[in-house]
């Protein structure tokens, strides 16, 4: 298995993981997220000035998984903190050790900018995830609300 960056030409074997890990939070269909989201996702991820960073797996030479990270201040630490916003598998690879092998790789991107926490978020019903979380991580007891603010 081989962790990297993701680079200019991933774009067409990220995109179904992308749909996938969406798909799987109840945004497909109606719901999905509209294209120049994705669109300007994918260019954050490749522009050095932006905090987004991607990750792919690749087993065989097929992309099966994804981390997105995020670097950013904390107002309860000195140095930043990175948070693992998006953690995706192909249903193919499950199993694998894919999703361990990201965590870890988003925990060494997390060290090279200087941060000295990684942190993400699921869903409570999303117990196989969790099975692997509660193996690398602590559960802080954290309960997240959210607000869509309007434009």
């Amino acid at each position: 298995m081989i962790i990297r960056p993701v680079d200019r030409n991933d774009y067409e074997a990220w995109l179904p993981l992308w749909d996938g890990y969406n798909a799987f939070y109840g945004r497909a269909g109606e719901t999905a997220l509209p294209e120049n989201i994705t669109r300007q996702t994918w260019t954050r991820f490749l522009d050095d000035r932006e905090p987004v960073d991607a990750l792919v797996a690749e087993l065989d030479g097929k992309i099966v998984g994804l981390a997105h990270t995020i670097i950013h201040r904390s107002t309860t630490r000195l140095a930043d903190v990175c948070y693992l916003q998006d953690l995706f598998t192909a249903p193919e690879a499950r199993g694998q050790g894919v999703a361990r092998a990201l965590i870890y790789a988003a925990k060494q991107v997390a060290a090279a900018a200087g941060c000295n926490r990684l942190y993400w978020q699921t869903h409570q019903t999303n117990h196989t995830a969790r099975a692997l979380y509660d193996k690398v991580a602590e559960h802080q007891g954290f309960i997240v609300y959210g607000s869509d603010v309007p434009a």
